[in-house]
């Protein structure tokens, strides 16, 4: 198995039997290989390989796949062979929570639960009992992997190293890469606007106490669209997985108890809890939000219009105007954006948001946009300026301007290099054992099979 794969493919599970694979003509099954108490059977092997089919783009004899796609079975047994050495377990509700999630994904994507039962060609029951002991897997891998790279931290001077073992004309070339901060005027909401709102909701609510339907309730009412269609359902949701105010009510509900109203930052809240089950919670709710009106909107693009004059005339800094007038929490680090693949304040342009693009092309380095619509992170209107702080040119990597990018390539190998040191060990000491027409696959790593 090559060294960039095996981790990648360790992290994509598969769930349920492709529909387009189980169409296929079938193989007499047989057990191919052992790690321990754990089997993997030919139609792991044949799956897997079906669905790198349909992917395209796959590389090498069918025969070179099966052998890259039993070692990384090979790698993941052995982890589940840790899990059980280990005594490492995972609860039902844990289970049953990730279920949901995986469940609620599905739905969403295919459109409903009876879409989602046609695409398999079997009843939610029996989807939900082969997803259960999949994610029961996957969850034990995960802690076992966890383990094994926890503690790995890349060091300045491991990120010199790993940087200057490169060959130079095999530094990769970095895209053009921007840094952007940003200056939030939200639009103001009277105390009026959200009583009217509160007031809305009680009155939901009383109706749902005299007898009618929450989930009807929701159905008609609710501004949250994700869970509207489904009564208001939300699904299983583990501790810290909720805006803290909804957490605090729903876990404080009893079965079918209702809340009164909840104020979030995604706005105004009624809850009934359907099944506590330990640290999960599967609940409705109703969700009701302020109307921004336009006079409130053309406020705070004049508010923004004149930060922004005041900028350009050296009566204040961005950074100042930032720290003085920005509603926004990232006020606290001077405003700048952050990109949610690298966790840095740098982006590729490919990275950016497409608004974000279209004003930051328009900008040089250090000049203020005019005031740009944006929608906030819990969905609201807004208004912001943007600054370039920073940007760089497409270039060879290096560690100056790049730091942070070679930051993960060193973590990545440092973890990779980590797990590989671990296989080593453990599969010296396990139980292995590989059927004969496998045996000849130029694996990466010695498995030391049992004859």
């Amino acid at each position: 198995m090559k060294l960039r794969r095996i981790f990648a493919l360790v992290a994509f599970i598969t769930i349920c039997v492709s529909a387009t694979y189980a169409q296929q003509p079938q193989v007499i099954d047989k057990i191919v290989a052992v790690v321990g108490k754990n089997i993997i059977m030919q139609s792991d092997i044949e799956e897997q390989y079906m669905q790198y089919r349909l992917q395209g783009g796959i590389k090498g004899s069918a025969s070179s796949i099966r052998c890259e796609i039993l070692e990384d079975q090979l790698f993941r047994k052995l982890m589940l062979n840790q899990a059980e050495l280990d005594s490492i377990e995972v609860t039902d509700s844990q289970i049953d929570a990730e279920l949901e999630r995986y469940i609620r994904y599905y739905i969403n994507q295919l459109g409903s639960q009876e879409k989602l039962e046609k695409y398999y060609d079997k009843p939610i029951k029996e989807i939900k009992a082969e997803l259960r002991e999949s994610l029961k897997e996957k969850q034990l891998m995960e802690e076992v992997q966890r383990k094994i790279v926890e503690g790995v931290n890349a060091t300045p001077s491991d990120v010199r190293d790993f940087f200057y073992s490169i060959p130079k004309d095999s530094i990769p070339m970095v895209s053009a890469q921007y840094e952007i901060a940003q200056l939030v005027k939200k639009p103001p909401i009277t105390l009026d606007e959200k009583l009217a709102v509160k007031d809305r909701l009680y009155g939901l609510r009383s109706r749902i106490l005299k007898g009618e339907r929450f989930s009807t309730m929701a159905l008609l009412y609710s501004e949250d669209p994700g869970s509207a269609k489904k009564g208001g359902e939300l699904g299983f949701q583990g501790r810290g997985e909720l805006v803290p105010e909804f957490e605090a009510a729903a876990f404080a509900l009893k079965d079918g108890e209702i809340s009164e109203v909840v104020e979030t930052e995604y706005g105004y809240h009624i809850i009934q809890l359907i099944e506590r089950r330990g640290d999960y919670v599967n609940v409705r709710h109703i969700l009701l939000t302020v109307k921004v009106s336009p006079e409130a909107l053309q406020y705070a693009y004049n508010e923004l219009d004149s930060i922004a004059n005041l900028i350009r005339n050296d009566s204040i800094t961005f950074d100042e105007a930032v720290t003085k007038f920005s509603d926004e929490d990232d006020k606290m680090n001077g405003g700048y954006l952050v990109n949610p693949n690298t966790g840095s304040t740098m982006f590729a342009a490919e990275d950016l948001d497409q608004q974000v693009s279209v004003v930051v092309n328009r900008l040089q380095v250090g000049e203020v946009s005019n005031p740009v619509p944006m929608k906030t992170k819990n969905g609201k209107d807004a208004y912001r300026l943007l600054i370039i702080k920073k940007k760089t040119t497409p270039h060879k990597a290096n560690l100056k301007d790049d730091y942070a990018l070679i930051q993960q390539w060193t973590m990545q190998k440092l973890r990779q290099d980590a797990i590989n040191k671990w296989i080593e060990s453990k599969s010296t000491k396990a139980y292995i054992k590989i059927s004969e027409e496998y045996q000849g696959c130029d694996f990466q790593f010695d498995w030391k099979i049992e004859e």
